[in-house]
């Protein structure tokens, strides 16, 4: 845990690093647990009353990452590196709540990209990003653990959220669930992000930040983005296709597509933990390869189980290998890079992520528009998470230039 003082002369206070945990967690249970894993439960929902297609309902987080991730995502690390990430996670929780809530109410096509693109934009601003830099400040030796524990929020949010989700379609209709469910991130992120104060590394970093160049330069920058391209595609690619492969392909019931999601959450939890604990104690290169391994070794398993009991077994284990992947990405960056640079760092790689998390998906459903199988789509995403693994096997095992 840091131990220096906190901007100007105010003393660090013990609760601080622990209602940043908190914050983290919360923001990461709203942002990506509810919005990110919660949405794809409803695309269903469009398909059958809208007449969309599959391509169509993937369409909009592909086109609105594709626009935000680029335009945004590195200036979102610019401005965390020298303003600390707080104020920018308040509007990002502001507006990922609102973009559920419009996507409730839209009809056609063009205010459905338009919420989604809020969505995105929410996602920059307050999901994984300021969050990664948040406890990369608070915590040193112990980052692991922090940053464990506060993804531990998107697997407890990806694991209720399907069951909230299906109860409350049953008592207020899907549209209604969705205006709920934005309600409820909002009031459950906003009050922690507002009273927790940027990291002790926020003002430090801001007065000596380190030249990105030397970084653009090093082969291991480039290992890690792809490796992190390639394995958030694949898990992307799987999520955002998943219940419309087992609602309308498999015909699963909406009560047994839900408990699959929720148990792919629940298997995601113990994976941080388990990921996190290890990343304190063993090289995070091999850390980072176990997870990746996981991911490649599960989705075959997830797509082609025979019985809905070996698709919960399935479920379970990618779990794991998903509830690791996000976390160690910021991880490895700051053993390969250090603090002074991993808001820009992380701008680039969560923007390049942001690309495939967009494509993928988008690609597999219209792999099944048009060949009437899921089958083409999920090979593809097999080997799409046994080229990240590659990618990891040329990471250096640590280099920290801080």
């Amino acid at each position: 845990m840091s131990s220096g003082g906190l901007q100007g002369s105010r003393p660090e206070r013990a609760k601080d690093p622990a209602l940043a945990v908190v914050t983290a967690f919360l923001a990461l249970f709203s942002i990506v647990g509810f919005a990110t894993y919660g949405l794809p439960f409803f695309y269903d929902f469009f398909v059958r009353e809208l007449g969309w297609t599959r391509q169509q309902v993937t369409s909009g987080n592909a086109y609105s990452k594709l626009l935000v991730g680029p335009l945004f995502g590195f200036a979102a690390g610019v401005i965390i590196d020298r303003f600390g990430p707080r104020r920018l996670m308040l509007a990002g929780i502001l507006m990922a709540g609102l973009a559920l809530v419009g996507l409730g109410e839209v009809h056609g096509l063009g205010p459905f990209y338009f919420f989604y693109l809020l969505n995105a934009l929410g996602y920059v601003c307050g999901g994984p990003l300021p969050n990664q830099v948040m406890l990369s400040g608070w915590f040193d030796a112990a980052r692991g653990r922090a940053m464990g524990i506060a993804y531990l929020g998107i697997g407890v949010g990806g694991a209720l959220v399907p069951l909230v989700a299906n109860a409350l379609t049953q008592a207020l209709g899907w549209r209604g669930a969705l205006r709920a469910l934005g309600i409820a991130m909002i009031a459950i992120a906003f009050p922690a992000a507002f009273f927790v104060r940027e990291p002790p590394a926020a003002a430090s970093t801001a007065a000596a930040r380190a030249p990105l160049g030397p970084v653009l330069r090093r082969p291991a920058f480039y290992f890690l983005a792809l490796a992190s391209i390639c394995s958030i595609g694949a898990v992307g690619g799987t999520m955002q296709n998943l219940k419309l492969y087992l609602s309308l392909d498999r015909g699963l019931t909406q009560g047994q597509a839900a408990r699959i999601l929720s148990l792919i959450l629940i298997g995601s939890i113990a994976g941080r933990l388990l990921m996190g604990w290890l990343a304190d104690r063993w090289p995070k290169k091999q850390v980072m390869l176990l997870i990746y391994a996981i991911v490649a070794a599960t989705i075959p398993l997830l797509a082609f189980a025979p019985t809905f009991g070996m698709l919960q077994v399935a479920a379970l284990l990618f779990g794991v290998g998903l509830g690791g992947d996000y976390m160690i990405i910021p991880l490895m960056a700051a053993e390969l890079f250090g603090l002074r640079v991993l808001g820009r760092v992380m701008g680039i790689v969560l923007t390049a992520d942001s690309v495939s998390e967009s494509v993928v998906p988008m690609a597999v459903a219209t792999l099944r528009d048009h060949l009437t199988s899921y089958r083409p789509g999920f090979l593809f995403l097999i080997g799409l998470a046994a080229l990240g693994a590659v990618g990891v096997a040329f990471l250096p095992r640590s280099s920290r230039p801080d």
